[in-house]
């Protein structure tokens, strides 16, 4: 009985990490003062003043970032250095 029991654990721990693969996250950088897009929960502290999210494809989260009035738009030139990136 307790083998089935670590057994269930193990398997729905390794199923709850599974689901954090391909999220995104807003993350403000106060240091840069810009906000990017990231793909690792973000942890609050220091120079990073908030994050929002998780969302699901990185064109969400894109949009997202369009819609917060703490985030500077998006130039052309650093779009196309986030598109490089990926």
């Amino acid at each position: 009985m307790k083998r089935l029991m670590v057994a269930a654990t193990l398997l729905l721990a390794s199923g709850t990490v599974s689901f954090a693969d391909g999220l995104f996250w807003v993350v403000g950088n106060r240091a840069t003062g810009k906000c990017t897009i990231v793909t690792s929960n973000p942890v609050i502290i220091g120079d990073i003043w908030f994050g929002d999210g998780p969302y699901k494809s990185r064109a969400d989260a894109k949009l997202a970032r369009s819609t917060i009035r703490a985030c500077p738009p998006v130039t052309p030139e650093e779009e196309k250095q986030e598109e490089g990136a990926n």
